[in-house]
């Protein structure tokens, strides 16, 4: 079930009656544009602005009739402004209509987004200064490397999400576009001083050039930006799922009083947030494809691409609203295990340290190729026979006559990996904490 946020927030912004009503705002801004110009005498122009109304039951019974939901629409105003309404729509084509209204309706929709994106950074900030020193094995093909900070992982998503916004604002820039030049866009019926004067004040920026509609790959940057967002919070959520493994255990969703994690197993706590936000993604990501498709239409324009943003453009800005506000609550209450993360980092008896002892007896003169033979058959056995990796490190007499005892000791200290936490912080947030 979608939140109470999204039903009210976003989901207000995609009803008939809110598309409805920016179709209105377009055609009354027009007919302003049109005053300014002295064709649409100021007495009409009152009594259009006064009398003009959105009834969306009525203008479902018009299109039944039409087939034509922007001439139901028009049909509509006209009942409710009488002959003044002549002037309604004048010089202008519905892609006129429908693409500023939807520029304007995505204008509107992203605000909620970016809010809901320095919301998430918010938290992975906080989060991140949390456990900016709190060790954790880092992972690579899944398997143990080296040791990083949980911090650290909540700055590298914070970074991301840094970008995801910057990438966002481009987009929105970019479709942010109005449209008001006619049947194939030559101004032909439409003089272009209408056009400037309805995106002014509307918010948007002028088309320099277009056919009958506004061209799809403003709408494709939009959507695949979008997916791309998505793609970092199935990341963000991916990694939650695995650290929640029974196995692993070194984070977890908050498991609620009351809250059931199965119905037939009551020991059951799942990570269902992030699993949810794991398969909505791959919808985001699917409706991006599609808004690359619609690109390429018949010649001035086809209605190829109508049908399509009909769906993903509500669809794409209610979920990612949606999947950013499930995040952000997963991430602010995410439960971390700092004990446990130790627990899995000693897990492979300091196998973990292998590199700095390579490194070691390179310096001591050893080549790569054969020193890296003499850390890895201690490794192997050490994986094999689940033995200390220092103690055989000591035992090999070839290591000996490297490395004594003190100097293998101090390659195997933790501190060596994490000198550098403050510096990458440094870099991600500035000087700053918080």
């Amino acid at each position: 079930m979608i939140p109470r946020y999204t039903r009210e927030a976003m989901g207000k912004l995609w009803t008939d009656e809110a598309k409805f009503s920016t179709w209105l705002e377009v055609e009354i801004a027009i007919c302003e544009g049109w005053n300014h110009l002295g064709v649409i005498p100021d007495e009409d122009l009152k009594a259009i602005k006064s009398r003009a109304a959105v009834d969306v039951n009525r203008i479902n019974e018009l299109e039944k009739i039409t087939r034509h939901d922007v001439i139901a629409f028009v049909s509509s105003i006209e009942e409710h402004v009488g002959p003044p309404a002549r002037f309604v729509h004048l010089g202008v084509t519905s892609s006129d209509i429908l693409d500023t209204a939807l520029a304007l309706m995505l204008k509107r929709a992203s605000t909620l987004i970016l809010e809901d994106i320095d919301a998430l950074m918010d938290v992975l900030k906080r989060r991140a200064y949390e456990f900016k020193d709190t060790p954790q094995i880092g992972r690579s093909h899944g398997i143990h490397a080296e040791p990083v900070t949980f911090g650290l992982k909540l700055a590298l998503w914070y970074a991301e999400m840094e970008r995801n916004r910057t990438r966002f604002r481009q987009a929105v820039e970019e479709v942010a576009v109005g449209k008001i030049s006619g049947a194939v866009g030559t101004f032909a019926n439409v003089d272009p001083s209408v056009e400037a004067y309805v995106c002014e004040k509307l918010g948007l920026k002028p088309a320099p050039v277009s056919t009958q509609i506004i061209q799809r790959d403003r709408h494709a940057h939009f959507f695949t930006t979008i997916a791309i967002l998505s793609g970092t919070l199935e990341k963000i959520a991916t990694e939650i799922r695995h650290l929640q493994r029974t196995e692993v255990l070194e984070a977890e969703e908050k498991f609620a009083q009351g809250q059931k994690g199965s119905s037939a197993m009551p020991h059951k706590r799942n990570p269902v947030g992030s699993e949810n936000i794991c398969g909505l993604a791959r919808l985001v990501k699917s409706y991006a494809q599609v808004s690359l498709e619609n690109i390429a239409l018949w010649h001035e324009r086809d209605i190829s691409h109508s049908s399509v943003e009909r769906v993903i453009a509500p669809d794409s800005c209610i979920l990612i609203d949606y999947m950013l506000n499930r995040a952000r609550d997963i991430l602010d209450g995410l439960v971390v295990y700092p004990e446990r993360m130790m627990e899995n980092l000693n897990r492979t008896h300091g196998l973990i340290y292998s590199q700095r002892v390579l490194l070691a007896l390179v310096e001591k003169g050893v080549s790569r190729d054969d020193a890296y033979v003499m850390v890895q058959r201690n490794a192997m056995k050490a994986w094999n026979e689940d033995r200390n990796f220092q103690a055989l490190l000591r035992e090999d007499p070839e290591i000996g006559r490297y490395l004594d005892n003190t100097e293998l000791m101090a390659l195997f200290d933790i501190s060596y990996h994490l000198k550098h936490v403050d510096t990458i912080f440094e870099r991600v947030f500035g000087s700053s904490e918080r």
